[in-house]
């Protein structure tokens, strides 16, 4: 079927188009009220991602909201450990918590290869779901970790600033760091291939702790993974956003990827001369939409210039705030659309 807004899968696929499209990470829950709702409806967060009819209602609330490009579907990156066996839970004020970690090769022996269709059926079902109620409105996109950020969380067991367990692990055990990376790396190809198959119209791969990493310890324990992972996933274009990794844009230009997404600390014009053959994609300061709406419109404005309004999509440069009050959200997507028109 024919998507009604395909402005940002052409996009995506390098083409010129007549507006810069527009969507933001996070943007399913977090900062509208209906969200809030369908989230007490669930009780918990996991309860909620894994009801496939409560993922689709939250994923669509934001097309409604905000009239965005594009829906993402509504998941968490962490679906993945615990397909390998691995379960964690979403404490309130904490953020997610494993309560056993890997951490050695015997460890790691008591993990899997996560099975897509069995493991992951639920957010194969939510994919399904919310492609019908869209009715082709607007293209959806699935996403993963990328395996080094998720390897942090199962080596540490929780978020952390610095991440220092699972970096030790780096130096001090770095052949069952390659193995538990690449048995996440098998995972997260079986799964984003069953997304597509679901119906995934784009892919997105969040290494959200790329910026702890040295630029050598990144080419070692993080590239060659997403390399797999590109290399493999042909069907639909493709988005690698490595938060803090200003230090790998040019190899990460070098990938099989579509998109390249920065954050708000890349500077655009830097950015397009280390990366002259993806589409960008960024990178506006989450903060800039606590800014009264007159601020916005100059920040989204200055934000345009500099990337230019052909081969770039917009967005923040990391997830949208709980806290980011829903009309300022709507003014940013606004604003994009309005100065970006040809």
């Amino acid at each position: 079927m024919t998507l009604q807004n395909d402005l940002l899968l052409r996009t995506a696929r390098g083409e010129l188009t007549e507006r810069v499209p527009v969507w933001m990470m996070r943007q399913a829950g977090r900062v509208l009220p209906q969200y809030r709702a369908v989230r007490e409806q669930a009780g918990s967060f996991i309860t909620l991602a894994k009801t496939p009819e409560l993922a689709a209602e939250v994923t669509i609330q934001p097309v409604d909201a905000f009239d965005v490009d594009a829906a993402i579907i509504f998941s968490d990156i962490l679906v993945v450990p615990e397909a390998m066996g691995l379960p964690y839970e979403m404490i309130e004020s904490r953020g997610p918590v494993f309560p056993t970690t890997v951490r050695n090769m015997a460890d790691l022996s008591r993990l899997r290869v996560a099975d897509a269709e069995s493991d992951l059926g639920y957010v194969l079902d939510a994919i399904k779901l919310t492609k019908k109620e869209l009715n082709n409105r607007v293209p959806l996109i699935g996403f993963a970790g990328a395996p080094f950020t998720i390897f942090c969380y199962m080596t540490e067991g929780k978020g952390s600033k610095t991440f220092s367990v699972a970096k030790k692990l780096l130096y001090t055990d770095p052949d069952f760091a390659h193995a538990l990376l690449q048995q996440i790396t098998d995972s997260t190809i079986a799964y984003l291939q069953a997304q597509i198959r679901a119906g995934a119209d784009l892919i997105q791969l969040f290494d959200s702790w790329a910026g702890i990493l040295s630029p050598e310890q990144y080419r070692t324990f993080s590239l060659p993974y997403i390399k797999q992972i590109c290399d493999l996933i042909s069907d639909v274009p493709v988005t690698v956003f490595a938060k803090g990794a200003f230090f790998a844009r040019h190899e990460i230009g070098q990938l099989s990827c579509d998109v390249v997404g920065l954050d708000w600390n890349m500077d655009p014009h830097e950015s397009r001369q280390l990366i002259p053959d993806r589409v960008l994609q960024g990178n506006l300061d989450p903060c800039v939409l606590y800014a009264d709406f007159s601020q916005i419109r100059a920040e989204v404005k200055q934000m345009l210039s500099s990337f230019g309004h052909q081969h770039y999509i917009a967005n923040l440069g990391h997830g949208i705030y709980p806290d980011t009050d829903p009309g300022k959200a709507r003014c940013f997507v606004d604003a994009v659309k309005e100065f970006s028109i040809l």
